[in-house]
């Protein structure tokens, strides 16, 4: 609906401050990359990048101009006169992306664009965007179903459910401090713990949970005294077998799995009577500190777990 290939059923839609409903496509001069580059295969770079130059009726001196700083912007100087199976596909994704912006658009839409690449060229990619993003200083409206790639990509990120955004935020905003919990659940791992509400003062709230014990949280998405809640609570900030008095929350466990990946160490424990609880333990070490079938503590401070509205 913003590039303009499809009509919106219902509301308007402005870009600065003007409605674009009646505008057609190739007069929004919106620059669009699409998740299979969508490159003209019987045309060379340089053809690809001056099509929509040459749309435009722009003087042939302009148009190479324009391309060659194009070229030199995504690192591909040299390559003008190759068709695009004679490129890889980040080359390939590069020409797609240079080719959106040439005509200098004031806003840059983003289908996917790293969806058909290997898992390092990904990544490499993304840098690459963030890079022209910041030089160029352009909106980009960037989609993707990557939350990781959200995350490094993004200067906001607007999370959807049900075509409802329910929240609009910074990556680390969205992450650290969700607003309900369906933002909680979706953005990254999260530990989940319904109950009550037994009592609240001033910002934080103690809730009984499943099994009878009670909980110190942030009262984030809660109203009062008897609400039902699910406390958001990240892996990453529970500590195993703390020292006394450094943390408000401190629950007894058995270590019922762990996986090993690298920097870290997946642990689920069973807890609180949810048996799908995971501690991230950090491998600072080099060495395990848990096994399976280990009893042991897990604690959280109430600043970093947040009751929030209950779960369907």
């Amino acid at each position: 609906m913003l590039a303009g290939f499809e009509t919106p059923t219902h509301g308007e839609i402005y870009f600065n401050g003007q409605s674009i409903g009646n505008i057609p496509p190739h007069k929004r001069n919106i620059g669009m990359v699409f998740q299979d580059y969508a490159l003209f295969p019987h045309m060379t770079v340089k053809e690809n990048l001056a099509f929509p130059l040459k749309v435009r009726k722009l003087p042939k001196h302009d148009i190479d101009k324009k391309v060659t700083n194009v070229l030199a912007m995504v690192e591909l100087r040299g390559f003008e006169g190759r068709m695009p199976a004679q490129l890889s596909g980040g080359q390939q994704q590069r020409i797609a992306l240079a080719r959106a912006l040439v005509f200098e658009p004031q806003l840059v839409l983003m289908d996917e664009p790293l969806g058909a690449l290997d898992k390092n060229l990904r990544e490499q990619m993304q840098y690459e965007i963030k890079r022209i993003h910041e030089n160029l200083d352009v909106t980009v409206v960037y989609v993707t179903h990557d939350q990781s790639e959200a995350m490094t990509m993004s200067n906001r990120i607007a999370v959807f459910d049900d075509g409802i955004i329910q929240q609009l935020s910074t990556p680390d905003i969205l992450y650290e401090k969700p607003e309900n919990a369906f933002v909680a659940q979706f953005i990254g791992e999260n530990n989940q713990l319904t109950g009550k509400v037994t009592e609240i003062t001033g910002d934080t709230c103690l809730v009984e949970i499943e099994g009878g014990a009670v909980v110190r949280a942030l009262k984030v998405n809660v109203n009062g005294v008897g609400d039902r809640t699910t406390i958001s609570l990240r892996p990453e900030r529970v500590t195993v077998n703390p020292s006394d008095g450094t943390v408000d929350n401190v629950f007894e466990g058995v270590v019922q799995e762990l996986i090993y990946l690298g920097d870290h160490v997946r642990t689920r424990v069973s807890v609180c009577g949810n048996d799908e609880f995971i501690v991230k333990i950090p491998n600072a070490q080099g060495h395990r500190i848990v096994n399976k079938g280990q009893r042991i503590q897990v604690g959280w401070s109430s600043n970093d777990c947040r009751a929030l509205d209950p779960l369907n």
